[in-house]
Formats: C-alpha cells, structure tokens, sequence
C-alpha cells in the first residue's frame, strides 16, 4: 500500500498533554533550535564595558521571558482552538518564536548571563492565559495575538533605543523579531481577530510592565 494514501494520525488528548508538556521543558529547561540562522552571526561582538554588559544582558532577559510567553500563550491558543487553520496559525507563530528564544538564550550566554530564574512561573501564567482566550472562541483567540505583538513590538522599539551603541549583536536581533512580531500580528488580523476590549489592553500592559521590571534583574 502507497504510504502517501494513508491519513495522518488523529493525535489523542494524551498526544496533545505529552506534545504539550515536552514543548514546555523545552522552552524552559532545554537548549532550543531554531530553524533560522542568527542574525548576530554576521555581526562583530564588539567588547562592551561592565555597566553596558549588564544593561544589555537586562534587556535581553526580558526579551528571553518575552519569547518564553510567547511560547506558552500561543501553545495554550492552539491546544483549544476550534479551527484547524486558527491552530495551525498559532503554531506556526509559535516556532517563529523559538527561532527568537534560541537567539536571546545565544545573546544572554555571549553577555555572560543567564534566563530568567522565573521562567516556570511566566510559561504557566501565560498557558492559562492563552487558554482562556482561546476558550472564548477564535476571534478572540487571534485578538489576544494581535494585542500582545503589538505590545512586544512596542518594547522592543524602546530596547532598539536603549540598548549600548556598541551593542550590533543584540540589536541585530531585535530588529529581526521586531519585524516577525508585526507580521504575526498582521497575519492574525487578516485571519479575523477580534478587537479586544477595554480594560483587557491595559490589564495585559501592566503585566507585562511588571514582568519587564523583574525579568530586567531576575
């Protein structure tokens, strides 16, 4: 028999909670690939003094949680979305993702630096997140999208300015998420996404304004 002719599997919810629990010890505890090249390999790494060593490593922890969110919000979307091409999106948004995790964890090693000690807890906080967008239904689902990459594109335009001069490598980064970030939200638009109300844009900034005020030191 043409193996080509046979349908893929059906995954199980037990695929899906194994499936599930590997990404996680993945994006928190493990050394993700990523499928594209860094765009800091072409860059010089220019020796940055110990106060801008530590400022840019600060900024790139955040980015890392930022990253580790990502993962958990998109892959807690996906696991209750109703439409296979609403889930597919996410997942595909999501490996895009841990292109940039894999960067910022290279980063945080060149800048002799480490993750996040919190990073269990953001990856948890998000997946109920993401879950519970998700449950209200697709629309929403890919406006919790639209709104958290607009904001993550937000801050790293604000990391873009702050970073050390010197710092070609980090920035080199950033810039490259920075466009991915406004072409995921993009996407979702034109998927169908859902304005999200009031107050769920200011609920969602503040908490990202507190895990951006640990992440910087933790």
């Amino acid at each position: 028999m043409n193996s080509s002719s046979t349908p893929p599997r059906r995954l199980t919810p037990l695929d899906r909670l194994l499936d599930g629990t590997q990404r996680a010890l993945d994006t928190v505890f493990g050394a993700p690939r990523a499928e594209r090249a860094n765009p800091a390999a072409t860059e010089a790494d220019v020796v940055l003094d110990e106060a801008e060593r530590r400022h840019a490593a600060g900024l790139m922890r955040i980015n890392h949680v930022g990253e580790v969110c990502a993962q958990a919000l998109y892959c807690g979307q996906a696991a209750v979305a109703r439409d296979p091409a609403t889930e597919r999106h996410l997942l595909d948004a999501a490996q895009e993702e841990t292109d940039h995790l894999a960067w910022c964890a290279d980063r945080l090693r060149e800048l002799d630096s480490r993750p996040s000690l919190f990073n269990p807890l953001w990856y948890g906080g998000s997946y109920a997140i993401g879950v519970l967008a998700g449950l209200r239904g697709d629309g929403w689902n890919l406006g919790f999208v639209v709104e958290t990459e607009r904001q993550v594109e937000a801050h790293i335009d604000e990391h873009l300015t702050s970073l050390p001069e010197a710092d070609i490598r980090s920035r080199a980064i950033l810039e490259v998420m920075k466009a991915d970030e406004a072409r995921h939200a993009d996407n979702a638009e034109a998927a169908g996404a859902r304005v999200l109300p009031p107050p769920i844009p200011t609920v969602m900034a503040a908490a990202s304004k507190l895990m951006k005020a640990v992440a910087y030191r933790l």
